[in-house]
């Protein structure tokens, strides 16, 4: 016999317990990567920029790749870009295809500042594996 699932929109107190927790775990996340993102010299924003770039797709982006990624309006990522590149974390440089079109390539310098970030990152979310993994199986 199998055990009967109730509907998805009954919700248990337990549930409401699990998603109280799970969105704890990720705010202490978002706070831990804020700080990180701060003592490196950058605003959040800015870590999230450098990331998304890092990882598109031969780590170059347009503006409106950026800002559609990061959900934001294309006039302030192509702000955020030209205050990521006054710090030398950002060039634009013609698309290769197209040059009219400009890309976002990371310097060294945002290579070395990312690389840095992404190591306390990974070690942070690997700490918190455990706790998310359990928390997000009572869900199902």
């Amino acid at each position: 016999m199998t055990k009967k699932q109730p509907p998805d929109d009954l919700l248990t107190n337990g549930d409401y317990q699990t998603l109280a927790a799970i969105r704890a775990a990720l705010r202490r996340f978002m706070h831990f990567s804020e700080d990180a993102a701060k003592n490196a010299g950058l605003t959040p924003q800015q870590h999230q920029a450098l990331l998304t770039i890092r990882a598109a797709p031969e780590m170059v982006l347009s503006i409106g790749d950026l800002a559609d990624l990061l959900l934001i309006q294309p006039h302030t990522a192509s702000e955020l870009a030209d205050r990521l590149g006054i710090l030398g974390f950002v060039e634009r440089r013609p698309d290769v295809k197209d040059r009219r079109m400009m890309k976002l390539h990371l310097t060294h310098a945002a290579e070395e500042a990312l690389r840095g970030l992404s190591v306390t990152h990974r070690a942070e979310l690997r700490r918190l594996r455990p706790l998310l993994s359990e928390l997000l199986g009572k869900l199902e």
